[in-house]
């Protein structure tokens, strides 16, 4: 029986959060700052010293800021610079979202940056599950020229929409790849890939480590905190997907 080609995303928070994913299996970055607030577009710095030691798919995030996902044309053209300083890097892809004030995709917005992104492939985000019409969003997405959509299938976790995530992985038909993210562990991806029959997965693989920094009783304590990549969560997730037969 040929087993199928599962891949994993890992959210990358910090290089060294990047560098323990790659080290553990995963197949492709999606690289973010701001995690508290979902993730917003990385720095030049950290995009470019990720693309340098990074030898797996790298694709930034493009978000200027946290909130919702409807942008003005000033914001658009902060996104635009974005891309072309990750085409500029040798990044692979980006991942961005945009919705008109109605909530449906923008579909003239998204079509300037797509087109803007070329040769790279573009991902669009859980912006996605914002939508009043999820099947006729990924219509758009598809003649828009997306690679993949990442969604939780409009719930908070993609095991509570798993059942959504397979009726757009059945109406995708190959044409779009389906990314089910949010709350994806070891403990559950085996079943929501039985579920949903996606073949790519994204996670966090979040844990959250001592930074050994010495602060003061002005500080909050968070700063004692650094968001960090579980390497033996990545590697269970990668076997978990690979002795799976699809």
């Amino acid at each position: 029986m040929r087993r199928m080609n599962f891949q994993l995303e890992i959210i990358g928070f910090t290089i060294q959060g990047c560098m323990r994913a790659q080290a553990a299996g995963a197949h492709r970055i999606e690289l973010c700052d701001n995690e508290a607030a979902g993730g917003t577009t990385p720095s030049h710095g950290f995009i470019k010293t990720a693309r340098q030691k990074l030898s797996i798919p790298l694709y930034p995030i493009i978000r200027p800021r946290p909130g919702n996902f409807i942008y003005s044309e000033d914001e658009i053209e902060i996104m635009k610079a974005d891309i072309l300083r990750c085409k500029v890097l040798g990044c692979d892809g980006v991942v961005l979202g945009i919705l008109d004030e109605h909530g449906h995709v923008d579909k003239e917005s998204c079509a300037r940056l797509i087109g803007l992104a070329y040769p790279m492939e573009v991902t669009f985000h859980r912006a996605f599950d914002a939508v009043p019409d999820p099947a006729q969003s990924l219509e758009d997405l598809i003649c828009l020229g997306c690679e993949r959509v990442l969604t939780s299938g409009g719930k908070a976790t993609a095991a509570e929409g798993a059942a959504h995530i397979a009726a757009l992985v059945k109406q995708a038909d190959g044409r779009i790849i389906i990314m089910p993210g949010s709350g994806i562990r070891a403990a559950n991806i085996l079943n929501i890939a039985k579920k949903t029959g996606a073949t790519e997965f994204h996670s966090s693989a979040k844990i959250f480590l001592e930074s050994g920094h010495r602060y003061n009783a002005f500080l909050p304590a968070s700063v004692a905190q650094n968001v960090g990549v579980d390497e033996a969560e990545v590697k269970s997730m990668i076997e978990i997907l690979s002795s799976h037969p699809g």
